[in-house]
């Protein structure tokens, strides 16, 4: 089997005809029959977001657009629910708060029918709290750790699409480079990915490439020969480490999650 394509997008993609990510994740949608489904499941305003994604899918040519409607981990478990998730060539998870995500389709049945369907290549694509749940892990709670001068990273189960892997979104823009060195710090095993707004990497046979307008960090602790974690009077970790890997790439640039190196870029030679 071979599995899908994942677009993993770094959040406020933007929405017009010209809009690079969007405009990808088209492309891959309608390689194959079946249209796009929505799942607004991470968003307080499922409506609102659903609506204009479908509109601008329908301005980009998509003939079948369709929103799932999941709102408890009963409807995660509907029969219904799931056959409506596999009758789509491609799945697209809005943004909103992951941890809503893995807590209503997390070790569902919706869940295994999602991951059964991208193993068999259906293409998925996440935005915001949708990129960052497509990893095996995730970090929980977002900014509110930030106040009061405290940093202490929590970390949560994500579908796991990706293994090793910790993404976050909205990166360069909301300052979230503590935050995902402090997740992964003492982790030799596992990446932080940080994707810059209307930015994405699409992911495919164990690499990734980068598209869209800014920039995607890859912090690689595999290699650090020194980490030293304390905790403050007032709870935060404060971190002392070297020997970390740190990668930025822009658009067309390719990187091998695999063997943790770049590969050169898109059309040119070696």
């Amino acid at each position: 089997m071979n599995c899908g394509e994942l677009l993993i997008i770094g959040g406020a993609e933007d929405k017009c005809l010209e809009g690079e990510v969007l405009n990808k994740f088209v492309e891959l949608a309608t390689h194959s029959e079946g249209g796009i489904g929505i799942l607004p499941t991470a968003s307080e305003i499922p409506e609102e977001v659903s609506t204009e994604y479908i509109k601008i899918f329908r301005d980009l040519g998509v003939g079948r657009v369709e929103v799932i409607k999941l709102d408890s981990r009963q409807d995660a478990d509907d029969p219904a629910i799931c056959e409506q998730l596999t009758s789509f060539s491609a799945i697209f998870i809005s943004g909103g708060n992951q941890s809503r995500l893995s807590e209503l389709i997390g070790k569902t049945k919706f869940h295994d029918a999602l991951s059964k369907a991208w193993h068999e290549g259906m293409v998925i694509a996440g935005t915001s709290a949708g990129a960052s749940i497509l990893g095996k892990y995730m970090i929980v709670a977002a900014d509110t750790m930030l106040n009061d001068n405290k940093l202490k990273v929590e970390i949560g189960a994500g579908f796991g699409f990706l293994d090793g892997l910790i993404i976050d979104q909205h990166f360069s823009q909301r300052g979230r480079f503590d935050r995902l060195l402090s997740a992964i710090a003492g982790k030799k095993e596992i990446m932080g990915i940080g994707i810059d707004e209307n930015t994405a990497i699409l992911v495919k046979d164990g690499h990734f490439e980068v598209v869209g307008q800014h920039q995607v960090l890859v912090l690689d602790g595999s290699t650090s020969d020194y980490i030293n974690i304390t905790s403050s009077d007032n709870g935060s970790e404060e971190l002392t480490l070297s020997g970390f890997n740190l990668h930025a790439l822009t658009r067309g640039y390719r990187f091998d999650l695999l063997t943790r190196k770049l590969l050169m870029k898109k059309g040119i030679q070696q």
